[in-house]
C-alpha cells in the first residue's frame, strides 16, 4: 500500500516527536501533561491517528527543547498540507535563522522575591519573555491574590470583605527591559475583587507602544506591596506558559525564627511535597530561603508556606465546633442514606422552566458560599440539587481556582470520556467526614443546556472533570462510593492527610 507525501510527512513528524520524547525519558502521558493536553493526545499523534497542529508542534518543541527538529518536521508537513489545499496560493518556505517556537510566549526565566519588612510584604517578579509566536505581543496578564488564612476560607472571606485589597495600597509598578532601555509600562484592570486582582500589563507608555515582536526577547518586572494584615503565610506561583526556569526567594526577618516548606499541585495530581528542596542561608538579620525548578510542567502550582516560631501564636480560631458532616447537614444537605439522592433528578423543560432553573442555581450557589465559610475544600467543590432535596437536574461547581466563576450545569449528561483514568481521593458534602479512592476519566465531554433551552458540549479535564463527573453522578442517583473498587476502605478525614 502506497502512502502520500502528506502522510509520510505526518509519520516523519510523529517519529521525531517519539525520538525526542523517549530521549527525555518521558511517557506519552507525562509529555501530554507537561504540554497541557489530554494524556491520550500524544498517543494519537504518534500513532498518526491525529494530524499535528501548529499549537501542538509549538508546545512539543518548547517542552522537549528539540533544537528546532520537531518544529522543522511540522513545517514540512504543514507546507504539504497547505499546498494540497490551495496549490495556487502556496507560500514560499521561510528562510533565515530558525526561531524556537512556543505557545506565542515562552518564559525563559522567572524570579519571584517576597520580602517582609516592618511595612509589610513587598513582592517583585521578573520574567524573561521570548515571543516565539507569529504575532506581536501587546499585553501580558498577571494576577495578584491574597488569602489571610488559607486554611480557613470562611474567616479569610469575611476578613477580605471587610478589608478589601485596593490598588492604592498595592502601589503597582511595571517595567520592560529589552537590554537597551528600561521603560515603564502602562497597565489596565481586568478583574477587581476583594482578595484578587487581574491586570493587563500593556507594552506601551506615554511615549507610545513598544510591542514584543516575533523573535524578540525582553524582561518585564512588576512590583507591589501588601500589608501583613492581608497577606497570609504562603506564596504561590502558577505555571501558565511554557517555562524554562522558575525561582522563588523568601526574605524574612531572622528574629521571627521562620520555618519554611512547600507543596505542589497539578491538574492531574493531588497536593504533594516540592520535588526540589528549599535552601536556607542567613544574611545578617535576615533569613533567606531559595527554591528553584527547571522545566516545570504546565498548569502546576507551587506554594511556599511558613510559620514564625519567634512570635506568639494567633488566638484560637472562632470556627464552629462539631463534625463537618453535622455542620453541613445544618445547612440543609441531606445525608447520604436519604431517599432523594438515590433517585435520578427530574430534567428541566427549558426555556419554560427557566425561572425555576435560575432559582435552584442561585440557591445552590448561596449554599456553596456558606459551605466555604464552614469547611475548606481547596480542590474545589460542587453541589447538586438532589443533595438539598430538590428534584431538578441542576448542579453548581466551584472550581479550585477561587477567582473563577462557578459553573452551572442544567440537564447535563456525559457524551464522551477519555479511556485514560486516574484514581484520586474524593469526598462529598453529604458525607464530609470520610474520603475514598475513586477512579475517574481524565477528560469528559458534557452536553448541557443553557437557560434559554439551547444545548452545548463542554470538555472538562483533570480536576474539573472529576468535580463535574461527581455532580452528574448525583443527578443520576449515584454516589461516589458506588464507583469505588470492592474492598477499598473509606478513610476518616482526620487520617486523610497521612495516607
Amino acid at each position: 500500500m502506497t502512502t502520500s507525501p502528506l502522510e509520510r510527512a505526518a509519520e516523519s513528524f510523529a517519529a521525531e516527536l517519539a525520538r525526542h520524547r523517549t530521549g527525555r525519558g518521558l511517557s506519552k502521558k507525562q509529555l501530554a501533561t507537561m504540554m497541557g493536553f489530554d494524556p491520550s493526545y500524544v498517543s494519537h499523534v504518534e500513532g498518526c491517528r491525529h494530524r499535528p497542529t501548529e499549537d501542538f508542534a509549538r508546545r512539543a518543541e518548547a517542552v522537549l527543547d528539540a533544537d528546532g527538529a520537531i518544529w522543522q518536521r511540522f513545517r514540512e508537513y504543514d507546507q504539504l498540507r497547505q499546498a494540497r489545499a490551495a496549490p495556487a496560493h502556496r507560500e514560499p518556505a521561510p528562510t533565515g535563522r530558525w526561531l524556537p517556537p512556543g505557545t506565542g510566549l515562552l518564559v525563559e526565566r522567572e524570579t519571584a522575591t517576597l520580602t517582609l519588612t516592618d511595612h509589610g510584604y513587598r513582592c517583585v517578579i521578573r520574567r524573561q519573555l521570548h515571543n516565539a509566536g507569529a504575532e506581536p505581543v501587546t499585553r501580558y496578564l498577571v494576577r495578584v491574590a491574597v488569602d489571610r488564612w488559607p486554611d480557613d476560607p470562611g474567616r479569610s472571606n469575611r476578613h477580605h470583605r471587610e478589608h478589601p485589597l485596593t490598588f492604592a495600597e498595592l502601589g503597582l509598578r511595571v517595567f520592560r527591559d529589552d537590554g537597551r532601555s528600561r521603560e515603564p509600562m502602562h497597565w489596565r484592570v481586568r478583574h477587581d475583587r476583594d482578595a484578587y486582582k487581574e491586570i493587563w500589563l500593556l507594552f506601551e507608555n506615554a511615549d507610545g507602544p513598544f510591542p514584543l515582536h516575533p523573535g524578540e526577547r525582553a524582561e518585564i518586572e512588576y512590583a507591589y506591596r501588601v500589608g501583613r494584615e492581608k497577606w497570609g503565610p504562603w506564596f504561590q506561583r502558577a505555571v501558565r506558559l511554557p517555562t524554562r526556569h522558575l525561582a522563588v526567594r523568601l526574605d524574612l526577618p531572622a528574629a521571627l525564627d521562620p520555618r519554611v516548606w512547600g507543596v505542589e499541585t497539578s491538574l492531574s495530581a493531588d497536593e504533594g511535597p516540592l520535588r526540589t528542596p528549599v535552601r536556607r542561608h542567613d544574611r545578617s538579620d535576615r533569613a533567606v530561603f531559595d527554591w528553584a525548578i527547571d522545566d516545570p510542567p504546565l498548569n502546576t502550582r507551587y506554594r511556599l508556606q511558613w510559620r514564625f516560631r519567634g512570635e506568639p501564636a494567633e488566638a484560637e480560631r472562632s470556627t464552629p465546633t462539631g463534625r463537618a458532616t453535622d455542620r453541613l447537614h445544618a445547612l440543609g444537605l441531606l445525608p447520604r442514606d436519604a431517599d432523594q439522592p438515590r433517585r435520578p433528578a427530574r430534567p428541566l423543560d427549558l426555556p419554560t422552566d427557566e425561572p425555576r432553573a435560575r432559582e435552584v442555581a442561585e440557591r445552590l450557589t448561596a449554599v456553596l458560599a456558606r459551605v466555604d465559610e464552614l469547611h475548606p475544600f481547596s480542590a474545589g467543590l460542587g453541589l447538586a440539587a438532589p443533595q438539598l432535596g430538590v428534584d431538578a437536574a441542576v448542579a453548581v461547581i466551584r472550581p479550585a481556582d477561587r477567582a473563577a466563576e462557578p459553573v452551572v450545569l442544567l440537564n447535563p449528561r456525559v457524551v464522551d470520556a477519555s479511556p485514560d483514568t486516574d484514581e484520586q481521593y474524593e469526598g462529598c458534602l453529604s458525607f464530609a467526614d470520610h474520603r475514598g479512592l475513586v477512579p475517574r476519566p481524565l477528560r469528559i465531554d458534557v452536553e448541557h443546556a443553557r437557560f434559554d433551552g439551547s444545548r452545548i458540549i463542554t470538555s472538562y479535564s483533570y480536576g474539573m472533570a472529576r468535580l463535574v463527573a461527581h455532580e452528574i453522578d448525583h443527578l443520576e442517583g449515584r454516589l461516589w462510593t458506588d464507583r469505588m473498587a470492592p474492598g477499598v476502605p473509606l478513610v476518616p478525614v482526620e487520617e486523610y492527610p497521612t495516607v
